[in-house]
C-alpha cells in the first residue's frame, strides 16, 4: 500500500477516534451525572420518535452551536477572539499525533495506528499542551472583560502550575524504559516483572501515576480543578463567546480528558498490551499457551487499549461529579507545595533504587 496513503488513513482513523470519543462524552458526562444524581438525564431528543437513551443530543447540541449567533463584544480584538478557540482545538489534537492506539499485523506487516513515532515523542506532547495556554489566555485577554480576563490568568497559571508537575512525573517513567518514544515504552511494558507480572508503568511508577493522573485532571480544567470556568462567579474565560466559537472550547475539553485517559493508558497501563498476549498467542508463566493468528492478537490489542481509555474516562467522569471544587489557594497550594515536591521526591527514588539495582 502506498506509503502516504497509509498515513493519510492513520490520520482520519486518529482525528475521528479523537473527536468521536470526546462527541460520546459529552452524552456520556450527562448521564452519568444523572445517574450518580438519581436523575433520567437527556433524553428529550428524538429522530422520528426514536430516542436512543438521549444519544441524539449530541447531534442537537451540535445543530445548536453551529446554527446560534456568533457574538464578538465591542471594543475585542476580532482576530485574537476568533483564532483563540482554534488554537485551543488544534494543540489539543496534534497532542494526538504521536499516540499508538494500537498495531496491525496484515501478511507479515505490522501497522502502527499512530500518525508519528518521534524520538522525543514525551517531549513532544509536554510541548503541545503546554501550547494550549495561550489558547485560554489569549481567548479572556482578547474579550477585553474583566470576568474573562479573570478567568484566564487563574487557567494560565493552573495549566502552567500543575505542567510542571505533570513533565517531573513523567521523568521516572523515562529513567525506568530509557526512551523518550511512546511507542518503544509501550513494547517495554509487555515485557514481565519476575516471570509473572506486568512490567507496566503503574506498578513501577505507582506514584508517577498519580501524579499525572492528579495534573492531567487540572489540565482539563474541568472539576474539582474548574477555577478558570468558575460559573457561580461568573468567571470564565470563554464568557465572551457564543455559537460554535464557544463550541471549539466545550469540545476541547473532552477532548482533554480523552487524551488524558489515552496517554495514562500508554505510559502506566501497557496501551495495546495484553498480560502474557504474544502476536502468536497467549504464553502463560505457569505453562501452557493458546495459539491465535497475528492478526487476532492485533486486533485484541487495539480493544484492549480502547476499553482503557474508556475507563479511564470513565474515572475522570466520577471523580469530577464527586469531588467539591478547590478554592484557588488550596489549588496553587496543592500543585506548588504538595504535587511539585512530590513528584520531585520521585524521580530522586526512582534513581537510588535504579543505581542499587544497577
Amino acid at each position: 500500500m502506498n506509503e502516504y496513503l497509509i498515513i493519510a488513513l492513520k490520520i482520519v482513523f486518529v482525528l475521528m477516534a479523537v473527536l468521536s470519543l470526546a462527541a460520546i462524552l459529552t452524552w456520556l458526562e450527562r448521564k452519568q451525572s444523572a445517574l450518580m444524581q438519581d436523575r433520567i438525564g437527556a433524553n428529550r431528543a428524538d429522530i422520528f420518535g426514536l430516542r436512543a437513551i438521549g444519544l441524539f443530543h449530541i447531534i442537537a447540541d451540535s445543530l445548536k452551536m453551529f446554527l446560534k449567533e456568533e457574538f464578538v463584544p465591542p471594543g475585542a480584538q476580532r482576530f485574537l477572539h476568533t483564532v483563540a478557540p482554534l488554537m485551543s482545538a488544534f494543540f489539543a489534537l496534534s497532542v494526538a499525533a504521536c499516540i499508538p492506539f494500537g498495531k496491525l499485523i496484515l501478511d507479515g506487516q505490522t501497522i502502527y495506528l499512530q500518525i508519528i513515532d518521534l524520538n522525543a515523542g514525551i517531549l513532544y506532547l509536554i510541548a503541545m499542551m503546554s501550547f494550549s495556554i495561550y489558547g485560554v489566555f489569549l481567548a479572556g485577554w482578547a474579550s477585553r472583560s474583566k470576568y474573562s480576563l479573570l478567568g484566564a490568568l487563574r487557567g494560565a497559571s493552573q495549566m502552567l502550575s500543575y505542567e510542571i508537575a505533570m513533565g517531573i512525573s513523567l521523568i521516572g517513567i523515562i529513567m525506568i524504559y530509557s526512551t523518550l518514544s511512546l511507542r518503544e515504552i509501550v513494547y517495554a511494558q509487555g515485557e514481565l516483572l519476575f516471570g509473572f507480572l506486568p512490567a507496566w508503568g503503574v506498578f513501577l511508577q505507582p506514584v508517577g501515576f498519580i501524579i499525572f493522573l492528579t495534573a492531567g485532571m487540572a489540565e482539563t480544567k474541568r472539576v474539582p480543578f474548574d477555577l478558570p470556568e468558575g460559573e457561580s462567579e461568573i468567571i470564565g474565560y470563554f464568557t465572551e463567546y457564543s455559537s460554535m466559537r464557544f463550541g471549539l472550547f466545550f469540545l476541547t475539553d473532552f477532548i482533554e480528558v480523552a487524551l488524558v485517559a489515552m496517554l495514562m493508558s500508554v505510559l502506566f497501563f501497557g496501551g495495546w498490551n495484553i498480560p502474557y498476549l504474544q502476536d502468536t498467542g497467549f504464553v502463560f508463566p505457569w505453562g501452557g499457551s493458546l495459539a491465535m493468528s497475528p492478526l487476532l492478537a492485533s486486533l485484541l490489542g487495539i480493544l484492549a487499549f480502547g476499553v482503557k481509555v474508556v475507563f479511564f474516562c470513565w474515572l475522570q467522569l466520577t471523580i469530577r461529579w464527586t469531588l467539591p471544587r478547590f478554592r484557588y489557594d488550596q489549588l496553587m497550594k496543592l500543585g506548588w507545595k504538595f504535587m511539585l515536591p512530590l513528584a520531585m521526591a520521585n524521580v530522586v527514588a526512582t534513581g537510588l533504587v535504579l543505581v542499587l539495582l544497577d
